[in-house]
């Protein structure tokens, strides 16, 4: 059964901007590579940490939205914790709440675009 998912991680800052976003792809493909199909992305961008990680003060953060199955997740944050480039991750199982505030949040997104 498909389930919904929301990733986020922190790329090391000392990364270039190529390097940035050729490791959030390889999360992306990875998660569609193994069954996932992913919902929605984002980048917040370089943001403060709450505390030093690594010597680390900044870090690049990224939302990934998705289903899969329950397996992907073992292998994604295996990943995730093998990839000197990611400073931390959470993921965690959406339900409904998360999700309507997840759909609601997008369309407010498209709206201020427009």
């Amino acid at each position: 059964m498909l389930t919904h998912y929301e990733t986020v991680f922190i790329v090391t800052p000392v990364l270039s901007e190529a390097q940035i976003k050729e490791t959030v792809k390889k999360y992306q493909d990875f998660i569609a590579g193994n069954g996932g199909a992913i919902v929605h992305h984002e980048d917040w961008g370089l943001r403060k940490l709450a505390y030093p990680i690594q010597k680390k003060t900044t870090g690049f953060y990224y939302l990934v939205e998705f289903t899969s199955e329950g397996e992907l997740i073992s292998k994604l944050e295996t990943q995730f914790r093998r990839d000197e480039k990611i400073l931390r991750f959470l993921t965690f199982r959406m339900d409904k709440h998360a999700l309507a505030y997840a759909e609601k949040k997008r369309t407010k997104q498209e709206q201020d675009k427009n």
